[in-house]
């Protein structure tokens, strides 16, 4: 979870100050100081605004970076395509924090759809047209969504790529932009994949000792999951309503 700070003039270099919350405490501050609106994160500090709800906070800087098509039709097409890296990413996401038993059943369920569902589809689109991007022959926020997607994918499994030529020539496209390249690189601001010790660091320090017990069974279920699970378990005491109550934790 965290809060960034952009400075926008910096254009070429998309610098950011990036503040990342590490306890519980971070996050209560946050949310009695009044700058999350809907009490979540993440949260971007940029040109005078506190701006939240992640779709929205991509569509700002798309638009302000000319990444989000020149016309109606082409941003469609790059809602489109980004909501569908989206989909293929929320499975990506959830993946470490599922319980072992999960977890074998969960990444077949990824593969299969990278390999016969979205690769092949963003192939065709590349395809279809012969361009070097996937909307306009113009790097759009769709391009950088699915290269995102890719990478997280090959996380899971190396050889994934071999059959989708054109994916990998997108890749390598887009990971040689100078600022793409630079933020590859070891040392960046880029975040590792979530590894098992990471995320107990993250329940040691989001979770009480009586939420633990529920957060066991319940952990990193979607928005939706959780808020049915602990609605459900709690509607019979409201007063304890606030011990339950555990951050859902985004990437």
């Amino acid at each position: 979870m965290e809060r960034i700070n952009m400075n926008s003039r910096t254009v070429s270099a998309f610098q950011f100050e990036e503040k990342c919350i590490k306890t519980q405490k971070d996050l209560e501050k946050l949310k009695n100081d009044g700058v999350l609106m809907f009490q979540q994160v993440p949260m971007v500090e940029m040109d005078g605004m506190k701006l939240v709800q992640t779709r929205a906070i991509l569509n700002y800087i798309a638009s302000k970076y000319d990444l989000y098509g020149k016309d109606m039709k082409e941003r469609v097409l790059i809602d489109m395509y980004a909501e569908g890296t989206a989909d293929m990413n929320e499975m990506i996401v959830r993946y470490p924090f599922l319980p072992s038993g999960e977890k074998e059943t969960s990444l077949a369920q990824i593969k299969e759809k990278a390999r016969n569902c979205y690769f092949p589809a963003f192939e065709k689109v590349l395809k279809s047209h012969g361009q070097d991007y996937l909307v306009g022959n113009r790097l759009s926020r769709a391009d950088i969504h699915l290269v995102e997607l890719v990478y997280h994918v090959e996380e899971l499994d190396s050889c994934i790529m071999i059959s989708f030529p054109l994916l990998q020539a997108l890749r390598t496209r887009i990971s040689n932009l100078p600022t793409v390249k630079k933020f590859l690189q070891p040392g960046s601001q880029r975040k590792p994949f979530e590894d098992e010790k990471y995320v107990e660091e993250l329940k040691k320090s989001f979770c009480t000792a009586a939420q633990k017990l529920y957060c066991r069974e319940l952990t990193m279920r979607s928005l939706r999951e959780w808020t049915q699970a602990r609605d459900k378990l709690v509607s019979a005491d409201p007063p304890s309503r606030n011990r339950y109550r555990c951050p859902v934790l985004i990437r």
